[in-house]
């Protein structure tokens, strides 16, 4: 499974990858991966490729993508292309006119490429308080929630819990429920 995980310095992209390794290290499973950092401690762009099985390079190929996390919708248009053939996007949107876009339809037809989206900050302004902390979270709820990635509700709870800051573990179980449910709902 080769996994792009999208969005800008701060989003909690690298707490996904981590995530996503835990699970897949309590299974047994060979994980590598490798993130780049643009200006992200600026709100520049970050981008994580990570990947479970059998892989020797950590970076993933243009095209090759199983799944493709986008935290932010601009960073996803502008990483669409590492999905493979049949592959799938979780996408957090806040402007929903950019996937009106003819040409941007015909690309996920062609490929067949499987999009969920979900209106992330609106769901985390109405539940949280406004707090985009809990972005990573939601989207990881969402990819559960759509049936992607190999791994459950359960075994995503199970992570959190044990990576998050304890102080903080109570409000991710509560996000990831809410991404499940957008999707799944």
């Amino acid at each position: 499974m080769q996994f792009i995980i999208v969005g800008i310095g701060g989003q909690g992209i690298l707490f996904t990858s981590r995530v996503l390794g835990h699970i897949a290290l309590k299974k047994g499973q060979k994980v590598v991966g490798s993130e780049v950092h643009g200006m992200s401690q600026r709100g520049g762009s970050v981008i994580s490729h990570y990947k479970i099985g059998e892989y020797n390079s950590p970076l993933v190929q243009k095209g090759e993508a199983d799944i493709l996390l986008a935290f932010d919708q601009m960073e996803g248009l502008r990483n669409y292309d590492f999905l493979r053939q049949g592959g799938s996007a979780v996408v957090n949107v806040h402007d929903p006119e950019h996937f009106e876009n003819e040409g941007l339809k015909a690309f996920f037809k062609e490929r067949k490429i499987s999009l969920h989206r979900m209106k992330g900050y609106e769901i985390l302004k109405e539940h949280m308080k406004g707090n985009f902390l809990f972005l990573n979270v939601l989207i990881l709820g969402a990819m559960c929630g759509a049936d992607l990635g190999g791994v459950s509700l359960d075994e995503v709870k199970e992570a959190v819990s044990e990576l998050a800051p304890s102080r903080f573990v109570e409000a991710n179980l509560k996000v990831l429920d809410l991404g499940y449910q957008a999707i799944k709902g």
